[in-house]
């Protein structure tokens, strides 16, 4: 599954761009967000998604959803 970056959101509209991880920008629009609330994504959080064809053919993100990037909770250490 592909992975990229938030590169662009055009939040009035509904749509925005993924830059993928070998650099092709690929258009999503909020009906494609799985798990997602459209007005938490900002700019440079990390997606994983799908390639799709949109209406006029060209590929297109779906199945967008966040990867979990936050490192698991860790106990503090105890230094006696």
């Amino acid at each position: 599954m592909p992975k990229g970056t938030i590169a662009r959101l055009i939040a009035d509209r509904g749509f925005g761009f993924i830059r993928a991880e070998r650099g092709e920008d690929f258009f999503f629009h909020r009906s494609e967000l799985q798990g997602v609330d459209y007005i938490s994504l900002r700019e440079g959080q990390q997606v994983e998604f799908e390639i799709g064809k949109g209406r006029d053919g060209r590929p297109q993100a779906v199945k967008v959803r966040f990867i979990d990037t936050q490192a698991p909770e860790q106990p503090p250490s105890s230094i006696s």
